[in-house]
């Protein structure tokens, strides 16, 4: 299940897009190499967290509630589910996590105690597929929240999040349309780009 998204492999999915038609060449050669970055040394857990954190909100003020509830944990990198869990209401309040956050991180932490959250070993185990059927069973954890840990902490290469309004979006303006495609347009569309979807939105995003 390892992705490839070695400098070889973004180069192939490069050639491969900018191969599909003109436009995708010109959006491709005017922004250059891809740069994508995952982080690959985070859990599942913690991937899941720091993504609802910034559920819609600008990142700025995301970065500034995650650090809030850093803080809390002098001397480690991140909090662990039972520490989560131990927090009171009051506190991760405090920290800017509104009631329906709150209620979100706390599920995931006490799902990542029963094993429901996988950890990254045996969550490489598993398909795109399986995991967002397993994950999308957690309240407030959307198929987009689970696409972006499939992303940026599982590294896999063939992941197109269509309900993702930047990949939308961008996609309208790199082809000069008058309205973004639906989500299911996007699905469709991105048939093409597999199995390089992963750095297709990437390219979209920078649209």
């Amino acid at each position: 299940m390892l992705a490839d998204l070695s400098p070889d492999a973004y180069r192939a999915a490069t050639h491969y897009l900018a191969s599909l038609d003109p436009d995708w060449a010109r959006h491709i050669q005017a922004t250059g190499p891809c740069l994508h970055r995952a982080t690959p040394e985070r859990e599942p857990y913690e991937a899941l967290v720091r993504a609802i954190a910034y559920q819609q909100l600008h990142a700025r003020a995301a970065e500034a509630i995650l650090g809030r509830l850093l803080a809390l944990f002098p001397g480690q990198p991140f909090p662990a589910p039972a520490q989560l869990l131990a927090l009171s209401p009051e506190v991760l309040r405090g920290c800017g996590f509104s009631a329906s956050k709150l209620a979100t991180l706390q599920g995931i932490a006490r799902a990542s105690l029963q094993g429901i959250v996988p950890s990254r070993d045996e969550a490489q185990e598993l398909s795109d597929d399986a995991l967002i059927a397993r994950l999308v069973t957690l309240r407030g954890v959307g198929r987009w929240t689970v696409e972006m840990l499939l992303i940026y902490c599982l590294e896999r290469s063939d992941i197109l999040p269509v309900d993702d309004f930047g990949v939308r979006e961008g996609y309208r303006r790199l082809k000069g349309l008058d309205k973004a495609p639906t989500p299911a347009q996007m699905r469709s569309l991105g048939g093409a780009w597999s199995p390089y979807r992963t750095v297709a939105a990437w390219y979209l995003w920078r649209a």
